[in-house]
């Protein structure tokens, strides 16, 4: 990665000190401002104003205690979160999510993420994001809809279709988004469809959203690819995950012409030579939600590796959609190794520093998920759109309005990178191209 001049490099040594024990977002912060010396040196005003220093730091963080009651009848506590990080381009715009990994740094990394992504976009939302510790396996649907019956009595006084947008994220689909939409109707007494997105097709949802991170970070996939006059047409692709990001790549995959052949969860990988299944992988894990391991029961030729590492099957596109640092420095190296020419984000950072260094030091074609995964906050915010006129949009002119959302961010990193000095470097050009909008923005705001 390109080396921190010093003034950058103080600016993270004070974000180190303000922010202790938050290894995720300083990871995040790390990431963006080693891009950022020959931004400063173009633009100044960006240091007079101190637009890096005030963009590290949240315009809001909200926490807060949910107290619910479990199906025996025992009170159970939970912490809630949201961090409403900046409105420099629209009302905080961001997911909730829901696992028991779930602290302070990890919202304030990705509602850092959320910034920048939201600002590729080329939409007018900004940037937060939200959670809680509450983890919604193995719990009965009255469960789950008593914790998010109390998460929205909190959260709700926070929220608006001007103010502040969640959507889903790990552990928050269509029941969790309903049953809060709910609470939320039910507390304000008013029907609101944009203050939430994910929400179900019958009252405000949008088609393609379920699909939205998968096909949006394979179309990502699939830009890299041409500009190196390549394509998914015969491509062997692994995708990490079976939730909602990874079944929606691999189907988009599938109809570019590629050949997934392993997926996984947080028990082990099933590898199928022939290609993954897809309807069955969707039986299992959207229908019936039962573990990946299933998958051999009804493909005996298949290979299931229980703790398995996905990244250790041989595969010319890597896309991992699982979660956070999931692919390391010694991932990445066998993965070069193995043939692996393009690696697309469907995950929130899933790629370690160790692992970035060594995809770019490769020139293979890599896309970070501030860009890659995008695709999922885009289609919230023409769900937003939709809401806001009392429209319903076909799925097909949904898709195209992605396709061509992803196209632009694209285009815009690829044409970044390039004005910057680092031709092919996605990871460059989309901090440099996120960053300068929302600085552009904040400068016109003033010292708020």
């Amino acid at each position: 990665m390109i080396q921190m001049d010093e003034k950058i490099q103080g600016i993270y040594q004070e974000v180190l000190k303000r922010n202790p024990g938050e290894t995720e977002f300083h990871q995040a912060v790390l990431e963006v401002l080693e891009c950022l010396g020959p931004v400063i040196v173009k633009h100044p005003n960006f240091a007079d104003r101190k637009i890096i220093q005030r963009i590290c730091e949240p315009e809001r963080q909200i926490i807060f205690r949910v107290p619910w009651m479990d199906d025996n009848g025992e009170v159970q506590i939970n912490r809630g979160f949201r961090v409403e990080f900046s409105s420099a381009l629209g009302p905080y715009k961001g997911g909730l999510r829901f696992h028991p990994s779930v602290y302070l740094g990890i919202i304030k990394f990705l509602g850092f993420e959320q910034i920048f992504k939201n600002s590729l976009t080329g939409l007018p939302i900004g940037g937060g994001k939200g959670g809680s510790d509450f983890d919604p396996k193995g719990k009965s649907d009255d469960e789950v809809m008593r914790f998010c019956q109390s998460f929205m009595t909190e959260l709700y006084r926070h929220l608006g279709e001007h103010t502040d947008v969640p959507a889903g994220d790990i552990g928050v689909g269509g029941r969790e988004i309903g049953y809060m939409f709910g609470q939320y109707k039910r507390i304000t007494n008013r029907y609101e469809p944009g203050v939430l997105t994910g929400k179900g097709l019958t009252w405000g949802g949008s088609l393609v959203r379920t699909e939205a991170t998968g096909y949006g970070a394979t179309f990502f996939v699939n830009e890299m690819l041409k500009a190196r006059k390549d394509s998914f047409e015969g491509k062997i692709c692994t995708v990490s995950g079976s939730g909602n990001v990874a079944i929606y790549t691999i189907e988009k995959i599938h109809q570019l012409g590629g050949k997934c052949v392993a997926c996984s969860d947080s028990n082990g990988v099933i590898y199928d030579e022939k290609g993954l299944d897809l309807d069955l992988i969707k039986q299992l894990k959207e229908v019936e939600r039962r573990r990946i391991e299933d998958y051999i029961k009804t493909h005996k030729h298949a290979k299931y590796i229980a703790k398995g590492n996905i990244w250790e099957i041989p595969c010319q596109v890597a896309m991992p959609s699982a979660t956070q640092n999931e692919i390391n420095g010694k991932d990445a190296a066998t993965l070069v190794k193995n043939g692996c020419i393009a690696v697309g984000e469907g995950a929130n950072m899933p790629t370690t520093p160790e692992g970035v260094k060594l995809f770019l030091e490769a020139k293979i074609a890599y896309g970070p998920g501030k860009a890659a995964n995008a695709g999922g906050v885009a289609t919230s915010a023409l769900e937003m759109q939709q809401n806001a006129g009392r429209d319903s949009w076909t799925f097909e002119y949904t898709e195209k309005k992605l396709e061509d959302i992803m196209i632009n961010i694209h285009n815009n990193c690829f044409e970044t990178a390039d004005e910057y000095g680092a031709p092919g470097n996605y990871v460059l050009g989309a901090n440099i191209c996120g960053f300068i909008k929302v600085a552009n923005a904040m400068v016109a705001h003033g010292l708020i």
